[in-house]
């Protein structure tokens, strides 16, 4: 056993780093719709590990992720751009996420006291509160047409297609100069999330989540957990607000509505709740899916291409019918999501190498082993 322990360890490091590789190769081949693809994808991951913390692990229901995500947008736009503080970009970046968690500490008190359905009502009034600031703030938020996105900018290294750059003989745009940023920033949130779960946090936001009473017996401060919990979601909300808007360059607010919080639970139903990988599978999931209905739609049955209006479905509004039809065929038959089902996938064939040979079997038929021969009788 100690020896498949530092192995397994290994294994696990070799298919981390080929992973990595993959990933960092990958703007050397695809072009700018699948990387596109992939920044919506990693932004998103961003916000539903915030969301996975917040309501697969200390189980609170929360609709009000988009409003948090709006601030963290915005907050960048409005503190690196004109009219605003026009601060340096990477500083604003950093002020907006921790703009996000200081709109999350000021309702941080309500999700201390308020739980289930009642904390969701209270949060969905900040999806609907910040939707009408956005459109009335003109100063700030742009009004109804938004703003114009600044691009980042980090010891003089520009995130767009303002200089040239050329790696290996590919012209590398804002596109593939922002994969490397989603991907350090998503590398970010995968460990902090998976070190708090690991943690004493973790286990006390389990215990939240379980029975509030049982945590109070084994000393764990319910309503401080409580509250710490929705402000660290709503950084991880703000970081993806930030990542969103520089990958769309350009933020509206119609985009921050209920239907992106309703996504984002999505995400995390169909992924699995308090699993950081499972928030990963399902915002990819959600993200992807209508964005590739979209391209295909013209050679898929059934689904309009954009623009036409010929009475069949709309690549947008399919998508959002076959991921509600995975989410009632996750609920039905894997409740834990796309993570614990491959976890259970994993398990059986795991169970499958290690079964004994079936009954009947003759021991010629059977690989050598490196059991020690027989001693020779002694003369």
């Amino acid at each position: 056993m100690s020896e498949r322990l530092p192995r397994a360890r290994a294994i696990r490091l070799g298919r981390t780093l080929a992973a990595v590789a993959v990933l960092c190769a990958l703007p050397f081949y695809l072009d700018a719709f699948w990387l596109r693809i992939g920044l919506f994808s990693m932004a998103a991951a961003v916000g539903a590990v915030g969301l996975g913390l917040l309501s697969g692990t200390a189980g609170q229901l929360s609709l009000g992720h988009a409003f948090f995500l709006a601030v963290g947008a915005y907050g960048y736009v409005w503190l690196a751009g004109e009219p605003g503080p026009g601060l340096p970009t990477a500083v604003a970046a950093v002020l907006a996420v921790l703009l996000a968690g200081a709109a999350g500490g000021l309702f941080s008190p309500v999700a201390g006291r308020v739980r289930g359905i009642y904390l969701g009502v209270a949060t969905l009034a900040l999806v609907f509160l910040g939707h009408h600031v956005l459109l009335t703030a003109d100063s700030v938020t742009g009004g109804f047409n938004g703003r114009s996105v600044p691009p980042l900018e980090l010891g003089g290294f520009s995130f767009s297609t303002n200089s040239e750059l050329t790696l290996l003989g590919v012209p590398f745009g804002a596109e593939e100069r922002l994969w490397y940023l989603g991907l350090a920033l998503f590398a970010v949130t995968w460990f902090t999330a998976r070190g708090i779960l690991r943690g004493r946090p973790g286990r006390a936001l389990v215990a939240l989540r379980d029975s509030e009473t049982a945590a109070a017996v084994m000393g764990v401060n319910v309503s401080r957990y409580r509250s710490a919990a929705f402000v660290v979601s709503s950084m991880y909300a703000g970081l993806a607000g930030v990542l969103l808007a520089l990958s769309f360059r350009r933020v509206v607010p119609d985009y921050f509505g209920l239907v992106l919080s309703v996504d984002y639970l999505a995400m995390i139903v169909i992924g699995g709740l308090g699993s950081v990988a499972g928030a990963t599978a399902g915002a990819v999931f959600v993200t992807a899916l209508p964005l590739l209905m979209t391209r295909y739609a013209d050679q898929l049955p059934l689904v309009a291409a954009p623009g036409t209006t010929d009475g069949t479905v709309g690549p947008t509004e399919a998508a959002r019918y076959l991921y509600g039809a995975a989410i009632v065929l996750i609920l039905l038959f894997a409740p834990d999501g796309l993570h614990g089902l491959a976890r259970r996938l994993r398990a059986r064939l795991r169970s499958r190498r290690a079964a004994p040979p079936p009954a009947g079997t003759t021991s010629a038929s059977l690989p050598p082993t490196s059991a020690a021969p027989a001693k020779e009788p002694t003369p």
